[in-house]
């Protein structure tokens, strides 16, 4: 069995219920660190076969322990960053200052790096081939992409493979003749995958929890709901549940 370490999201009671609920419902155990709580080495990290960063920023983290997590994701253990306010750089986030920044598959700014969307922003794959990748497949990326809220900005590392991008619209509507017209306006690399030494890594520059999921937590027909103990219930789409898993098992190499 895969063993899981999940940081940051706040708290098992606001945001980091969902990432945590559906864990649950998969029937996955996992270890849990709110943001507020700090890392250092020792057996809670040296155990894991997967570590998930999402909000979590790094100065909970002893420098010592960031060494830790290092050698361990060169070693084969599994890397998975979510994006966030405190992710990447972020407004606190600060992983760029980090020696964790060598193994993700992007290059983290120096600054800033939040949008925040207001219009239209779709996750579509980046390439034709992208569909094949074990994480993207099975899922509707041609007639139901979905629609994201916010991200870090981040650029993919030379020999990262950029799976999804996060197209931004622009849409205007004619009142008088009630018209709506779509402009392309920019876009951003939303999943990027790679490899650190024996070890798998992917960053994920939007969030699993509101707000910056954005439509993501509804994607599918079919509802999933779920509550990881000591957090609070859930309600989200089906496909929203099966890319994350998707993910976070190819991160892992997991035959779950």
């Amino acid at each position: 069995m895969t063993r899981v370490l999940y940081c940051g999201d706040t708290s098992l009671e606001t945001a980091a219920g969902y990432l945590a609920g559906l864990m649950t419902s998969w029937q996955w155990e996992f270890d849990y660190i709110p943001s507020h709580v700090g890392l250092d080495v020792g057996e809670l990290l040296a155990k894991q076969d997967l570590v998930i960063l999402s909000d979590y920023p790094a100065e909970r983290m002893t420098a010592q322990a960031i060494d830790q997590l290092v050698m361990m994701v060169k070693a084969g253990c599994g890397l998975v960053m979510l994006g966030g306010w405190e992710s990447y750089h972020g407004l606190g986030g600060n992983w760029d200052q980090t020696l964790l920044a060598e193994v993700l598959p992007v290059d983290i700014k120096s600054a800033d790096d939040r949008i925040n969307f207001d219009q239209p922003t779709l996750a579509i794959p980046a390439a034709i081939k992208s569909v094949s990748h074990p994480i993207l497949q099975n899922l509707p990326w041609e007639d139901r992409p979905p629609t994201i809220g916010g991200l870090n900005r981040i650029t993919a590392k030379a020999k990262a493979q950029t799976l999804l991008m996060a197209r931004v619209w622009r849409p205007t509507f004619s009142i008088e003749h009630g018209k709506t017209t779509w402009e392309h306006a920019d876009h951003h690399p939303l999943l990027v995958v790679g490899e650190a030494g024996a070890g798998r890594v992917a960053a994920f520059a939007s969030d699993v929890a509101p707000h910056w999921v954005g439509g993501l937590v509804d994607w599918g027909d079919e509802r999933v709901t779920s509550q990881a103990p000591g957090a609070g219930a859930i309600e989200v789409g089906n496909l929203y549940s099966q890319f994350f898993r998707q993910m976070l098992e190819w991160v892992a190499k997991s035959t779950r």
